[in-house]
């Protein structure tokens, strides 16, 4: 409880938390039959006399040791002998690109990065996607039951320090930046509470932040960790292509960085000019702040997408940005790491909130619907999986633009025919859906060259094939299917008429696909990825609401006047009422256009 004696054993060696449950620590203390506990009063209650004693713990350690409840001592100092061993191995938890291909004699560190190098540089340099290198840790069924009560910061806290190498981000720099994302950014206490619809389906919340939408869950956390993450003496510019919801997160969540932080690190957000909803575009040149700008492109949002991956790959333009103006281009896409990540934690969340609510006991499998269009939301599923969440069955959704549902039923990624459409759920109106190639490195057994060939297809050809036994093995965990615009308008009239809440178009989306595929024998979660007032008018055409005036602004204060669930966003509201016009760029769709906007951004900021 004293600095100096804490600063004296950080000097000296590696200080281990042991975190032991609650009703551990009273039953022992009732063994040793003491009647206070050093530094407190007499009679103070052990729950509060933890809580005061937590904040040392969390400022000084360097590794925690989750001691789930029961556990001997053996197992105990087992575990901090693996914990001691992680962190003095700096190197056991590197990332690979999912196209790098082992040579015979490669020496291994030239290929692999830290974790820190993988959020900064977002995209690998031969065009692939960062993945971890090893499995994803695996928590055990014992320390799953201990965090059944915890809280979601708590939650986040222990799932993303087995996720990141305390060399890369000290734990308790860590538990500040968490801490600082989702402390008081959220309306709802829980962050990403799991309410009951009906029957055996469960809408797992993810619009509670301060942009409403599920991007919020990453993007209050991510720029915290890439302001850790970079060098102190490059400025970088992050490249941002959104089809709706991305754009205002991103910008929101790098404007709450520190000052200092904020003369080094700037955001320019591309997204498709007439492709997102009105409200979503308010919103997004409203999000502007001193280091942050948004662009319209008069083209679609796949053609934006395309656009920042080809300037990243461009070596002689960053190049040429890094020598002229020290500044290093990264992304906030889902293509980098340190955007995904995060997402883990919600999914896990929610199957814990199930448990903690009575509704199944651990252990017992539900499934997961998630409305997918660049497959990153699907993806972080996935990985909760991974890490030890029984999820039997992933459901991915799609809207008219079911390219990726024709995929997972044959195995066929084909834009040779296709168009995009415009829909009521823009946010999944994507054809070429970065993250799958991270998914299907994983389930091809890391195979960079079979990656490198598909996607230099797709790029070439605009479609690839990959083999029956593949496809077979995305088909055991993998089910999907689409909805049309008529079906998408009947859910969220149906749902409300039935239950009084109101489903958001990409909410409606997966829950007719869930619906339609789900068996019945056991729960469903269906994300629920951004609240309904952010696509007000597809929503009054599905609740047969007769408005005169096209205002977002009353459309928003006509469906708040409801009643309904989920409560008017508060935050959505107050943005509204922000009279002023916001200026902002509007580009041709040239790659060379877009590059001229980039260099003219980090002249006016950086030079």
């Amino acid at each position: 409880m004293h600095d100096a004696s804490m600063w004296h054993l950080k000097k000296n060696g590696i200080i281990v938390y042991l975190d032991v449950p609650l009703m551990d620590i009273v039953s022992r203390l009732k063994f040793m039959k003491i009647d206070r506990i050093v530094g407190q009063d007499a009679g103070t209650p052990m729950k509060d006399l933890l809580k005061f004693r937590r904040q040392y713990y969390k400022k000084w350690y360097d590794t925690r040791v989750f001691c789930e409840s029961g556990a001997s001592p053996e197992e105990v100092a087992d575990k901090v002998l693996s914990a001691v061993k992680r962190y003095q191995d700096v190197d056991s938890e590197m990332f690979v690109s999912t196209r790098h291909v082992w040579p015979k004699d490669d020496d291994r560190k030239v290929s692999t990065k830290f974790f820190s190098e993988a959020v900064i540089e977002g995209l690998a340099s031969d065009g692939g996607l960062f993945v971890p290198e090893k499995e994803f840790p695996k928590l055990n069924c014992g320390e799953w039951k201990s965090l059944v009560g915890a809280t979601y910061i708590e939650r986040a806290q222990i799932l993303l320090e087995k996720c990141i190498h305390p060399a890369d981000i000290p734990a308790a720099r860590l538990g500040e930046m968490i801490e600082a994302a989702y402390g008081e950014n959220f309306a709802c206490s829980k962050i990403a509470p799991v309410r009951h619809l009906s029957g055996n389906q469960f809408i797992l919340e993810l619009f509670h932040g301060p942009t409403g939408s599920f991007k919020d869950l990453s993007l209050q956390l991510m720029p915290h960790l890439f302001a850790h993450c970079i060098p102190p003496s490059c400025n970088y510019m992050i490249l941002v292509a959104t089809s709706g919801d991305t754009g205002s997160a991103v910008l929101n969540g790098f404007s709450r960085i520190s000052q200092n932080d904020k003369r080094r690190i700037a955001v320019a957000t591309f997204f498709p000019e007439n492709g997102v909803s009105d409200f979503q575009k308010a919103q997004i040149i409203g999000s502007q702040k001193e280091n942050g700008w948004a662009v319209g492109v008069k083209s679609n949002f796949d053609f934006c997408q395309t656009a920042v991956k080809g300037i990243f790959r461009d070596s002689d333009f960053t190049g040429f940005l890094v020598m002229e103006y020290g500044t290093v281009l990264s992304s906030a896409n889902s293509i980098n790491w340190g955007r995904l990540l995060p997402q883990v934690v919600y999914h896990a969340s929610a199957y814990l909130d199930l448990v903690s609510q009575g509704f199944i006991s651990f252990g017992s499998p539900v499934d997961v619907c998630i409305p997918t269009g660049n497959f990153g939301n699907i993806l972080a599923a996935v990985y909760a999986k991974m890490m030890g969440i029984p999820i039997r069955k992933f459901i991915c959704a799609s809207n008219q633009n079911h390219v990726l549902t024709d995929f997972i039923k044959t195995g066929h990624y084909d834009l040779r025919e296709r168009k995009l459409t415009q829909t009521f759920s823009p946010a999944i109106d994507i054809l070429k859906a970065s993250n799958l190639e991270r998914h299907l490195h994983l389930m091809a057994d890391k195979d960079g060259e079979l990656m490198t060939k598909l996607f230099n297809q797709l790029e070439d050809q605009h479609h690839f094939q990959i083999e029956k036994m593949l496809v077979e093995k995305i088909q055991q965990d993998f089910v999907a299917d689409w909805c049309s615009e008529g079906e998408c308008l009947a859910a969220i009239r149906s749902t409300y008429n039935t239950s009084g809440y109101i489903l958001d178009p990409h909410t409606a989306v997966a829950k007719v696909v869930a619906d339609r595929t789900q068996d019945k024998t056991c729960p469903v979660i269906v994300s629920s990825t951004a609240h309904y007032s952010k696509f007000a008018p597809a929503i009054m055409q599905a609740l047969n609401i007769k408005e005169i005036n096209h205002a977002s602004s009353s459309q928003l204060y006509l469906l708040s006047s409801y009643n309904a669930l989920p409560p008017p966003h508060e935050a959505l509201l107050e943005r509204m009422k922000q009279q002023e016009k916001m200026e902002y760029q509007v580009c041709a769709a040239d790659v060379n256009v877009l590059k001229n906007q980039v260099e003219k951004l980090i002249q006016s900021q950086f030079v």
